[in-house]
């Protein structure tokens, strides 16, 4: 989980891991949480390095999941659909939803949103987005949950924090499991259903090792090494 950090509270941290020997997942979370606090609630972070060739397509691992105790954040929502959903997803939390109107408003630039919900029917128009919802990760797909005949129960896990994830091109599957403020049975009952999620989805083409290494951070902190 490669992201910027310095300063003294970062190197005090890192300090404090010493050697950094594996730890069982509910002492490594523990470890996470007792770095010191920042201002804001900082997320938590889960990251699995996998033993897939992230350029073979049928080793690909992606998908969602809505988390036991979510994640301590909600997000903005968009559904694309027929006029007889719109009212429904709206209702079930999404900031906007439409057909040809709300495709139109995202060509000319509007871009307010998280996460993209379609109905297979409206992909054919959704389709013509794929430009600029495809780099930044928000293309409905069926892979994800994101493209479903059930808009308005889509839009509420969404909204709600439902986890979308996808392994990058080294291999690497990461997800938020929580926030600091989480008590750590929450953040662990998160972490668990996460790792076992991406174990069952481990691709029939894999051979060897799949889970190589899993490591807990938080938005600020240093990573910590997951036994396995």
């Amino acid at each position: 989980m490669a992201r910027k950090k310095s300063g003294k509270r970062y190197s005090e941290d890192l300090k404090a891991c010493g050697e950094n020997s594996p730890l069982p997942l509910s002492e490594a979370i523990e470890k996470v949480i007792s770095f010191k606090k920042t201002k804001f609630d900082q997320s938590i972070e889960i990251c699995l390095h996998l033993g897939i060739d992230a350029k073979q397509a049928d080793q690909l691992v992606r998908g969602s999941i809505s988390l036991p105790h979510g994640i301590g954040q909600t997000k903005r929502v968009v559904a694309f659909c027929t006029p007889e959903n719109v009212e429904a997803a709206k209702e079930a939390g999404a900031v906007e939803a439409g057909g040809e109107d709300l495709v139109k408003k995202v060509e000319e630039g509007w871009m307010e949103f998280d996460v993209a919900i379609a109905s297979p029917d409206m992909m054919r128009v959704v389709s013509r987005l794929g430009r600029s919802l495809g780099p930044r990760g928000l293309m409905p797909s069926p892979k994800s949950g994101t493209v479903t005949p059930k808009i308005a129960e889509a839009v509420k896990e969404y909204a709600a924090g439902k986890v979308e994830f996808r392994n990058d091109d080294g291999g690497n599957v990461q997800a938020v499991v929580g926030k600091h403020s989480f008590e750590v049975g929450k953040l662990l009952d998160n972490a668990e259903a996460f790792i076992q999620t991406i174990e069952r989805m481990k691709p029939a083409s894999v051979k060897g090792l799949y889970v190589k290494n899993i490591s807990l951070s938080g938005t600020m902190t240093p990573g910590v090494t997951v036994a396995l």
